[in-house]
């Protein structure tokens, strides 16, 4: 069905491979498209409860394919409509109500490193080669990399990253807060934090938390944060996730959960840019 990916699902968990392994997986318009295809209808369907992104071959993706030619970065759109191609990738992601898990299992350069910024958890190979490089190519930072980045790694961090453009391995900046987990075996890993979350924890509940701390990045006041739990805490107290919880828990046994993540209201204002 696509070019650019491939997309496997099995017991809960969808996995997108970035899937250009002879061009080490490298972005393109094509890829955008069907990346944010692919979001979108995981996003839809409740047999999906986690989403792992990883690389086909030795690359997760070496940013943008030059070798489309000097006008890549160029556009026919008016300066107003235009959108850059990273970023709408990066708000498909943000606009998801399920966990995702990038597994970079090797380069990540450029859109290959921050199309995962807005993914919840960053598992990487040791090896990885990761770069902010939009200087050395005369651009500027994408993908919405201005709003995440500096929440992940602190302002001077990633001021220090893209004035540098400087290609660092992973296991280089494992305290940086960029990487949850430095593994050699990143998408092993992911499987197996994908299948705790799935075992542990509700849909519904996940589709909240995600939702809550994302929409509290901009929050004034803590109690922003308690309206909105209370908000959620009155509409599931008489659930059943919430009956099988207490059940499970009484008679000592792993929950299962009835209800997905779609039955999940909006409990936040509309984001900001959603119809872009």
């Amino acid at each position: 069905m696509y070019e650019t990916i491939s997309v496997e699902t099995k017991d809960g968990i969808q996995t997108i491979f970035l899937d250009r392994p002879e061009a080490m997986n490298t972005f393109s318009e094509k890829m955008m498209e069907e990346l944010i295809d692919a979001y979108t209808k995981a996003g839809e369907d409740d047999n999906v409860q986690i989403i792992i992104v990883t690389g086909k071959g030795r690359a997760f993706c070496a940013g943008m394919d030059l070798s489309q030619g000097d006008d890549v970065f160029t556009s026919t759109e008016s300066f107003d409509d235009f959108r850059d191609t990273g970023g709408r990738v990066s708000l498909a992601v943000y606009r998801l109500n399920k966990p995702v898990i990038a597994a970079i299992n090797g380069a990540a350069v450029g859109i290959g490193i921050t199309m995962t910024l807005p993914m919840d958890i960053r598992i990487a190979a040791p090896a990885a080669k990761v770069g902010f490089v939009f200087g050395q190519r005369g651009i500027g930072p994408e993908a919405a990399s201005g709003y995440f980045l500096p929440r992940l790694v602190g302002h001077a961090k990633a001021l220090e990253w893209v004035y540098t453009g400087r290609i660092f391995r992973a296991e280089e900046e494992t305290n940086s807060g960029l990487f949850q987990y430095i593994d050699a075996d990143p998408y092993g890993r992911a499987m197996q934090l994908a299948e705790e979350i799935i075992g542990n924890t509700s849909p519904v509940s996940r589709a909240f938390s995600r939702q809550l701390f994302y929409s509290m990045l901009g929050s004034s006041h803590p109690e922003e944060s308690h309206l909105a739990e209370s908000k959620f805490l009155h509409w599931i107290s008489n659930s059943a996730d919430v009956k099988e919880g207490i059940a499970s828990f009484k008679e000592k046994r792993k929950a299962d959960f009835p209800m997905r993540a779609g039955e999940l209201p909006n409990f936040f204002e509309e984001k900001k840019g959603a119809g872009v």
